[in-house]
């Protein structure tokens, strides 16, 4: 066995001969350290020692990707391992098997999130992992990722919500290779202990003034039309019709599908995916077999279910509010909100903020809590608890009416003593 110093220079001069596959080269100061080359030229340090009565032989790297004295360090550390009691091969093997950040992000949603949640919660979560994780995680193996590379991804996000919601779902896909992967050691979770942005409350609530710009919007979308603007400063303004005829022509659907988003406080997908099948219109209610927060009953109010009995039925399609091919429901309000709301001089109202007006409205008349939770599905007394300052008004009115009739009478009785004791 050809011993000598292992160098950059007795490295090159190895070579592998004619019929043979490859030839060794060995240390002659660190025994069990060496060079291989093999019959395509290629050639690399190795080590090799005995564990457990066997020979074992683990590579190093490549010559020219590592010098002669970064292999002999490499394998001076490799083989103080060994004699510690350690199996540096088996320690690479368990390495090469850690899936990385990004493989177990897609287990994640596959196995967990597509077969148990809403197929809109997979749509979020595939976005937030394409826009904001994945590039910043996701070719890093699992067991790699630490609590900076994670507070990074975080702070990196311009929108305080959408980062919030990317780091609780990096702790999911955490949560659940500490499950699927029980023989790894994961250590601690990277997002535990990472501050949630603040984020603002974006509940708009209609007032009065506002309710009845609405519905005076909402009348004429149904009747005449609305009135539309055009940027009278582009080359082709001057053949548009006069002002007084910008006239728009708005969905009648697109129209009632608001009024019933007013009037039941029910998400926008509940309402336009809802079908006529689901309807109990003896008992007043819209039975929808699958919502966010799974099977609801949504009340139906008598004006609600006057704007269900003036629209019509099409043949061959269940859906309330079809879409164009008449087979799916409608995907969206868009265009009607967008005209109607520029009508009313409303811009920025969102279809969501008419559930947050339908449950202040009920709040505000007395309505407790817990009916207001019913009626908008809530699954939690918490979700409903944003409503509370409404709900402490209108006690706050009913206890000054009850207040002031106990004073009069009070008072009335007082004044009654005196008047005959005067006399």
């Amino acid at each position: 066995m050809r011993r000598v110093r292992i160098s950059k220079r007795s490295v090159d001069e190895l070579v592998c001969s004619a019929g043979k596959d490859r030839a060794f080269l060995w240390d002659c100061d660190l025994s069990g350290f060496g060079a291989v080359a093999f019959a395509s030229g290629r050639k690399v340090y190795i080590v090799q020692y005995r564990q457990g009565g066997r020979s074992r032989r683990a590579t190093l790297g490549r010559h020219g990707a590592l010098t002669p004295e970064e292999a002999r360090t490499s394998a001076k550390k490799f083989l103080g391992e060994v004699a510690g009691g350690a199996d540096p091969l088996e320690k690479r093997r368990m390495e090469r098997r850690v899936p990385s950040f990004g493989d177990v992000a897609r287990d994640y949603l596959a196995r967990h999130v597509a077969a148990k949640r809403k197929p809109r919660t997979l749509e979020g979560y595939e976005a937030l992992l394409r826009l904001h994780i994945l590039p910043v995680v996701g070719a890093m193996r699992v067991t790699d990722v630490r609590r900076w590379h994670v507070s990074k991804l975080h702070s990196g996000i311009a929108s305080p919500g959408a980062a919030n919601r990317a780091l609780r779902l990096v702790s999911a896909i955490w949560n659940f290779a500490e499950r699927e992967f029980d023989d790894l050691d994961l250590g601690r979770n990277p997002a535990r202990g990472i501050a949630l942005n603040r984020e603002t409350g974006r509940e708009r609530f209609l007032s009065a003034d506002e309710l009845e710009r609405l519905g005076e919007a909402l009348d004429r979308a149904a009747t005449i039309g609305l009135p539309y603007n055009i940027d009278e400063t582009k080359a082709n303004a001057k053949h548009a019709p006069k002002p007084e005829n910008r006239i728009r022509q708005i969905d009648p659907l697109g129209v009632a599908a608001i009024r019933l988003l007013l009037l039941t406080g029910a998400r926008l997908r509940e309402i336009l995916n809802a079908k006529w099948t689901y309807i109990d219109a003896e008992r007043g209610l819209l039975n929808l077999p699958d919502s966010k927060t799974g099977a609801k009953h949504i009340v139906l109010s008598r004006a609600a279910l006057g704007i269900l009995d003036g629209l019509p039925k099409f043949e061959d399609c269940d859906f309330i509010f079809p879409g164009r091919s008449g087979h799916v429901p409608r995907t969206d309000l868009k265009g009607p909100w967008s005209a109607v709301t520029q009508a009313a001089g409303l811009e920025g109202l969102r279809l969501h903020d008419l559930r947050h007006s339908f449950a202040s409205i009920g709040a505000s008349g007395g309505l407790g809590l817990p009916v207001i939770g019913k009626l908008l599905g809530h699954s939690t007394p918490a979700m409903t608890a944003r409503y509370s300052h409404f709900s402490a008004e209108a006690a706050r009115d009913a206890a000054n009416q009850i207040g002031d009739s106990i004073s009069d009478a009070l008072n009335r009785r007082v004044g009654a003593k005196i008047l005959a004791s005067k006399r």
